[in-house]
């Protein structure tokens, strides 16, 4: 069967240059196996392999080095190249290279390494020169951006320019540290095989255009003690409201700037509700009418909250220039009282005192109602806001949030709810579900159990990996299995490199207790679930054999989860959210000739676009069945076409605590205006205010709100696609579930 990383051209089809046979083969070998020896050339395009080419470089070499290669030299050169169907431009010349200096002629491949040099500072500075003119004329930043298409960014120009140009040489250079530390570790053979997974597509490097790790549901515990200082600022610690909300903002800014994902601030309204009852008492939520502000304002103890809400949400929804012209991706969390109790029963501020449960309780719920009512004034995207509930006995323990949670969802707010049974979870991304491993509260690091994350995102293509098996006549299970096995020992490598970055001082967050290394968790995703499963002719709907399938593969993946862990490293397995890769993948496969059934390969566990697919049917296929193995989560992302009630929300509550879906949100597209810019939270034709039709939409790409018409000319295509659920469909799955 031979080696099952080799590509399904390396096998039976490679061809050794031997001494003299040089010029047969170049002449005969379309005869010797009947088909056509191709080179893919750096545009990713294909054309056939001839021989003539390579001796003409190699010739005009000799001579630009002052010699001439005879027909003797150019063959015993050629002689140590080995050629196989599908080889790369770039590893024909590097085979060049060595082979030159194995014959000893070093001035020759001096001049050789000098020509390609030349010629590749050219090729880069065209290639640039070509994507800044289809930037500039692109009809948004999605679609002019070539390696982050559904990145957070609402326009385009000199600052999101400036930000892409350079994406390129990260991602070359993100590969080279990657690749040279799992030689060290692992041996060439491993870091070729991972390059050429990577380029064939059947693996992918998440957020490779960074050097910075991926996203962090952090601690503010440090700032809290000595500002930002720590992290190369100079802010001292707040020291009252007013100070905490311009100082949470700038830390948030310089937390964010040394990540490349998600910043997720758990303990923000805890922090916030105790610098408000530090201000005007513990009990300042029952006086929230009184006249505290002895300006001409005169505002009330609720308008000074709310201004303080008003501060930090719309500072943080600004375009940073550390981001490329993104806003921070800023997520926060809201708690049940029996959850909240869970994680922060022991914290303790620095003045000694505990976290007031009445005093968030009443903070959250403000918050909540406070951002609903001002999305209908402007597109604000962040925070993403989830909302953690324990479930016990099929329904939320805490009925008070319970109730809550529905009112919130019938109101048209849009955030996530997580539900577990026990407080095991943060999320630290828009759906990333992180285990918390440790509970036990530091006063220096202050509540250890919310400093959690990801490190690093290592994806496989599902649907690729299982078409090249059955191809192959490899066992999927175990090709997948070898492929993950990789994954995970380049994931520890990039741990190494992460390490020694630490080691010399370049990640302050780490160093100042902000993150904890050990407890970043070093991330597999996958990608292709639905479309690999329909390649195998499974039906994809609540069935045993479906089910099957997706235990078979996460639970392979789980297992080698579980083998890597170690006292210093953590794997879990995330479907990962694939704004972006999504469409990738479906492209690439595609163009190699594997069955793709759509143009953006599914991120949930069911089809999307797929009319017969209830309500219920989602939650089933979230629940606890399907994504047991799932220890990095997946977020159900109900379409609907118009807003339930809030019984029929809290109903949906109860069916997700039943079936054990963990994680969702209710997606319903808001109105937006183009002309008078009026926003509605229900999802019409034509403005209400105006009357005009000339309207936009703000759904979720996957995990944040924004505009369609910024998605992606793919993303756009795929969001049409979407089937959103009506009121009735939701009411009979109702009826259903409670029968």
């Amino acid at each position: 069967m031979g080696n099952i990383f080799a590509s399904v051209e390396e096998q039976g089809f490679t061809l050794l240059f031997e001494t003299k046979a040089t010029q047969y083969i170049s002449n005969n070998h379309h005869n010797t196996h009947n088909m056509e020896t191709y080179i893919v050339k750096r545009d990713g395009k294909k054309e056939v392999f001839t021989i003539d080419k390579v001796k003409n470089a190699v010739s005009k070499s000799f001579l630009a080095a002052g010699s001439f290669a005879t027909e003797e030299v150019l063959t015993s050169v050629l002689s140590h190249l080995r050629i196989w169907d599908g080889i790369s431009v770039e590893e024909v010349q590097n085979q060049v290279e060595v082979a030159l200096m194995a014959e000893r002629y070093y001035q020759v491949a001096k001049t050789y390494m000098l020509y390609r040099n030349s010629h590749a500072e050219d090729r880069e500075t065209q290639q640039k020169l070509e994507f800044l003119m289809k930037y500039v004329s692109a009809s948004n930043a999605a679609e002019g951006s070539k390696f982050d298409a559904n990145a957070n960014v609402e326009h385009k120009n000199i600052a999101t320019l400036i930000g892409e140009l350079p994406k390129q040489g990260f991602i070359r250079l993100n590969r080279r540290l990657l690749t040279e530390r799992i030689k060290t570790m692992y041996g060439k053979e491993l870091a070729d095989r991972y390059i050429t997974l990577l380029n064939r597509h059947f693996i992918y490097k998440n957020d490779e255009t960074s050097l910075a790790n991926y996203c962090a549901s952090i601690t503010m515990y440090p700032w809290l003690l000595g500002g930002t200082k720590a992290l190369g600022g100079n802010a001292e610690p707040p020291h009252n409201l007013k100070s905490f909300c311009g100082g949470f903002i700038n830390m948030v800014f310089i937390v964010s700037s040394m990540l490349s994902g998600a910043c997720a601030t758990p303990e923000f309204l805890m922090y916030m509700n105790w610098f408000i009852g530090q201000e005007y008492g513990t009990d300042y939520w029952k006086r929230a009418d009184e006249v505290v502000d002895l300006s001409l304002r005169r505002r009330t103890i609720d308008k000074v909250i709310t201004d303080c809400f008003q501060q930090v949400v719309y500072s943080i929804n600004q375009p940073s220039g550390a981001r490329n012209f993104q806003s921070v991706f800023w997520n926060i969390s809201y708690y049940d009282r029996y959850y909240f109790e869970s994680i922060f029963g022991n914290f303790v501020f620095p003045n000694g005192d505990k976290p007031d449960w009445d005093g968030l309780n009443w903070l959250q719920k403000r918050f909540m109602r406070w951002f609903n009512e001002e999305r209908l004034h402007a597109v604000l995207t962040f925070p993403v806001e989830t909302m953690a509930l324990l479930a016990e006995n099929g329904d939320v323990k805490d009925k008070e949030y319970g109730d809550f949670t529905a009112e919130m969802y019938a109101a048209g707010h849009s955030f996530f709810t997580y539900l577990s049974d026990n407080a095991d979870s943060l999320s630290s991304c828009c759906r990333l579900r992180n285990e918390i491993t440790d509970n036990s509260f530091s006063y220096t690091l202050g509540a250890g159990g919310v400093s959690t994350g990801s490190k690093s995102v290592l994806t496989i293509n599902l649907n690729r990996a299982v078409q090249y098996a059955v191809r192959e006549n490899i066992p999927y299970q175990k090709y997948i299995e070898e492929v993950v096995d990789l994954m995970h020992k380049v994931q520890l490598a990039y741990n190494e490199n992460l390490k020694d970055l630490q080691a010399k001082g370049m990640l302050p967050l780490f160093d100042s207790g902000f993150i904890n290394l050990s407890r970043q968790y070093l991330t597999i995703g996958v990608n292709g679930m639905v479309e690999a499963a329909e390649f195998l002719g499974i039906e994809i709907s609540d069935n045993p054999r479906y089910e099957q399938f997706v235990q078979d593969v996460l639970g392979t993946i789980e297992k080698l989860n579980k083998q890597y862990r170690s006292k210093e490293v953590m794997f879990n397995c995330e479907m990962i959210p694939a704004e972006n890769v999504g469409v990738k993948h479906a492209k690439w496969d595609k163009e190699d000739g594997y069955i793709v059934p759509r143009d953006c390969y599914n991120s949930y566990f069911y089809v999307v676009e797929d009319p017969k697919t209830t309500v219920l049917d989602r939650f089933r296929l979230h629940g606890r069945k399907y994504i047991e193995h799932l220890t990095g989560g997946s977020a159900l992302h109900c379409n609907l076409e118009e807003h339930l009630t809030k019984d029929q929300y809290r109903q949906l509550l109860r069916v997700a605590a039943v079936e054990g879906c963990n994680y969702f949100t209710f997606n319903i597209p808001n109105t937006i205006c183009n002309d008078c810019g009026h926003i509605d939270k229900r999802y019409l034709h034509k403005c209400p205010n105006c009357g005009s039709e000339n309207v936009d939409y703000l759904t979720r790409v996957i995990g944040y709100m924004k505009r369609v018409s910024n998605f992606s000319a793919a993303r756009q295509k795929e969001a049409g696609q979407r089937h959103y659920a009506g009121a009735q469909n939701a009411l009979t799955d109702q009826k259903h579930c409670s029968e």
